[in-house]
């Protein structure tokens, strides 16, 4: 693969490649940043360390619940109040125009809903909703952030840092003697419904995320740097169907070898020229 091209001449790239094609679209953390949320491998968070929750200790710790819940606490105001940016709302003109057929996504903060998509699978999961391990019971995030706040009414603390999860970074002393809600169905532990790092995708979200695949001509994937299989493993099934493959992100991917076109710009200002230029054919 060449090297990338800038926004400008990317538009024409991506249209050259994608026009007359039936797409799919794989987004990733980077299609909501400019959103106001962060991301795990972007530019400006490389040069920091990160822990993101993980699977099994979330299960098997106490402490780490606690952890999780309090900080979720903090950063969910903030998450839930993120709105689409031009980046998801050109994806959703892109389907309506029927040049997309559907979105897989890595995100967890269903902004593509928001902007109007209609065929979404979420790979990850969504923070909206919150699942008993116990019953399988299904609570609202906005229902279970009351109760948090009912049964910890004393907790207030200044984040030291937002995280792209949702949640913020706390003192470990801060959380010491924060008091996590149980299920109220059956007084089981609660979950964001979200797969955390070192989990499983579900298996029918993924045939449906390959079925979606299989309909498609092109592979266009918006701020990922696929790291992380779950969303790298369509790329090389599109590569292994001669599909072509458009890459548009800021730095480098682990896609890049396999792309067709490869456009380093952010996509809130090349989607919406890319929805253009294809609408005029």
């Amino acid at each position: 693969m060449d090297a990338p091209i800038a926004a400008a001449a990317g538009v024409e790239a991506l249209a050259s490649l994608l026009r007359g094609r039936r797409i799919v679209a794989l987004t990733g953390a980077g299609c909501s940043t400019e959103s106001g949320i962060p991301d795990y491998r972007g530019p400006g968070t490389r040069a920091r360390a990160r822990n993101p929750i993980q699977h099994r200790e979330f299960l098997t710790k106490p402490e780490v619940r606690a952890r999780y819940w309090a900080r979720s606490l903090l950063g969910w105001p903030r998450f839930s109040s993120a709105r689409p940016n031009p980046a998801h709302r050109a994806l959703a003109e892109l389907e309506r125009d029927g040049h997309v057929l559907g979105l897989i996504t890595q995100n967890v903060d269903r902004l593509h809903h928001d902007a109007g998509s209609v065929r979404v699978i979420e790979l990850h999961g969504a923070l909206s909703r919150v699942r008993c391990l116990d019953c399988g019971g299904m609570e609202t995030r906005p229902d279970l952030q009351n109760r948090l706040l009912a049964i910890n009414p004393d907790f207030s603390h200044t984040p030291t840092e937002w995280r792209p999860d949702g949640d913020a970074e706390l003192p470990t002393e801060a959380v010491e003697s924060f008091r996590v809600p149980a299920c109220l169905r059956c007084g089981g532990t609660l979950k964001p419904d979200v797969v955390f790092f070192g989990d499983n995708v579900a298996l029918p979200i993924v045939e449906e995320a390959f079925s979606l695949l299989e309909e498609g001509d092109a592979l266009l994937v918006v701020g990922s740097s696929l790291a992380v299989y779950s969303g790298f493993r369509f790329v090389t099934r599109a590569a292994e169907r001669h599909m072509p493959i458009a890459l548009l992100n800021i730095g480098e991917s682990r896609g890049d070898s396999l792309a067709d076109v490869r456009v380093e710009a952010s996509a809130g200002e090349v989607l919406p020229r890319l929805a253009e230029r294809l609408a005029r054919g």
